[in-house]
């Protein structure tokens, strides 16, 4: 799925290009990915193809620039990126706004952002750049407590009537990426908007998998008659991913090169099979693995003990002893048999969540995480271990963007 395509000229059509897209906060290139690896017509059958990546953190930038070229990617506040030579000339505007301050982790802690921090107001020159360009359709993702927030309201607004997107039609969804085949459950805000000279608006794709085997769902509207059809289980985590990844660690460091796609040195390039890093746990981390059972998690340690450098320790906390409510995903094992948790961008840390290998006593590498997104072996990475780490969390999953592709394709395409 690495394929560096040939750059493009500002603003240029591909001749061989069926639908243009520009990638929004473009991070590593999730999005992008999903969009390429989506082949009706078998390899390198794609539609899609990228015309501009605005991404402002350099090592993400860097990443994209090394699986899609460099020359259409723009690194550089999205304030100051100048859509108008592209006016006109783009189908598919797409992108997922930094969602941090939406985010239900932050939303009980005074020190993380809120509704009101500055990035969530970057969703306003999304608007900014779908306006100059009009696109056929535009796919705004997000996390699902955006579709209460006022920034979604705004946009509504901005949909209606008298609006400045007034010629588009909106449809919202939150949608799970393991109802699409991804071996993860990730309930995310799909927001895609049609112009309106196309017609009949773009519905959300039906899912393909369900939790319940053997269950059915009804065609999106607009499938033909309208018809049902049977759910696939859900894709569980050891099958798609653990199956085939080696039990232990070669390393916890990253090798040692550098590069320089646009200009700027960064550690890398990595292929995704070179991010099967470890790391070094202290003795008591280690010892609270090992008496976490398959499936288990934080409550499991209540009342145990183990010896930690000659020492008979408590495996517990006093917090999380106080607190047996709440998350049950605090130092828990992965599920072998279902979709992982959602890949957050600290999935190397088991205090933040269900990232302990589902029977080994080790937290989940890079390498891990990237095949949970989708990310191919071949994808090429830059950046540090936590620079990589917050691209691979932050990226829409490659199985969840490639079903959008199909559908925007099938939409494009009447």
């Amino acid at each position: 799925m690495a394929t560096n395509k040939t750059d493009r000229t500002p603003g240029g059509t591909p001749a061989d290009s069926t639908i243009t897209v520009v990638d929004l906060f473009s991070g590593a290139g999730g999005f992008s990915a999903g969009f390429r690896a989506y082949e009706p017509a078998g390899p390198d059958s794609s539609p899609f193809r990228s015309v501009a990546a605005v991404e402002f953190d350099e090592a993400a930038a860097a990443t994209y620039a090394a699986n899609f070229g460099s020359a259409h990617v723009a690194s550089v506040d999205i304030a100051t990126w100048d859509p108008v030579p592209y006016a006109g000339k783009v189908d598919v505007i797409m992108g997922g706004p930094p969602c941090q301050g939406f985010s239900a982790l932050h939303r009980n802690n005074p020190e993380k952002p809120k509704a009101d921090d500055p990035r969530n107001r970057l969703w306003a020159e999304y608007v900014r750049v779908v306006q100059a360009i009009q696109p056929k359709i535009f796919v705004l993702e997000n996390v699902d407590r955006f579709l209460t927030s006022q920034e979604f309201q705004s946009l509504r607004e901005a949909t209606s009537e008298g609006g400045d997107l007034a010629n588009y039609t909106l449809r919202s969804a939150i949608l799970n990426a393991a109802d699409y085949g991804v071996p993860q459950a990730r309930r995310r805000a799909i927001v895609i908007a049609t112009r309106e000279d196309l017609g009949e608006p773009l519905e959300h794709p039906r899912p393909t998998h369900s939790r319940d085997p053997g269950a059915s769902t009804q065609a999106r509207l607009g499938d033909e008659d309208g018809a049902s059809s049977e759910l696939l289980p859900w894709v569980s985590v050891q099958r798609a991913v653990f199956d085939h990844t080696p039990a232990e660690t070669p390393s916890v460091d990253l090798p040692d090169r550098t590069d320089k796609p646009l200009g700027v040195v960064l550690p890398g390039p990595y292929r995704t099979t070179e991010l099967h890093i470890g790391r070094n746990p202290t003795a008591l981390s280690l010892a609270r693995y090992r008496a976490i059972p398959e499936g288990g998690n934080r409550h499991d340690l209540t009342g145990k003990t183990a010896v930690v450098h000659g020492v008979e320790t408590y495996l517990s906390t006093p917090s999380w002893d106080k607190h047996r409510t709440g998350s049950g995903d605090v130092m828990g094992r992965m599920h072998a048999d279902r979709p992982a948790v959602t890949i957050r961008t600290e999935f190397y840390k088991p205090e933040k969540g269900r990232y302990l290998h589902p029977t080994h006593d080790r937290p989940i590498t890079h390498y891990e995480a990237a095949l949970i997104q989708g990310f191919p072996p071949d994808f090429q990475w830059f950046g540090s271990k936590v620079q990589i780490a917050r691209q691979i969390g932050n990226a829409v999953p490659i199985g969840l963007g490639k079903v959008l592709a199909r559908a925007i394709h099938e939409r494009l395409e009447r």
